[in-house]
């Protein structure tokens, strides 16, 4: 198993009942949810991967198991790990949802390829 089934489904249940409309794609061994054809969330082995508000990255870090991703060694600015006692609670899990969703309108869509 690359990515936690269990965790994949209490995503797919917090991003429907926050009404969003999401794609899944396998990648970075792991589970994406796309919104709005952007990365949003997803998962990673048995941790959340955010994606955040750079801008409020500082106070996002200061949350229960949050912590920079490294992607290749190097931190990924706005993308966040959370691992599994900062998403125990559902009400948790909700949160960094919303915190996601809260950014994808301003994130920027990568490049589609030809």
């Amino acid at each position: 198993m690359a990515y936690d089934e269990f965790l994949a489904d209490r995503l797919r249940n917090a991003l429907k009942e926050q009404h969003a409309v999401y794609e899944e794609k396998k990648m970075f061994g792991g589970l994406c949810f796309m919104v709005d054809d952007k990365m949003c969330v997803g998962i990673i082995k048995n941790e959340l991967m955010a994606r955040i508000n750079p801008e409020k990255q500082d106070y996002y870090l200061q949350k229960k198991g949050a912590r920079l991703m490294e992607f290749t060694h190097r931190p990924m600015k706005g993308f966040l790990q959370v691992s599994t006692d900062g998403i125990d609670l559902d009400s948790d899990l909700d949160a960094w949802v919303s915190y996601c969703l809260e950014f994808n309108p301003l994130a920027k869509s990568s490049k589609k390829k030809k």
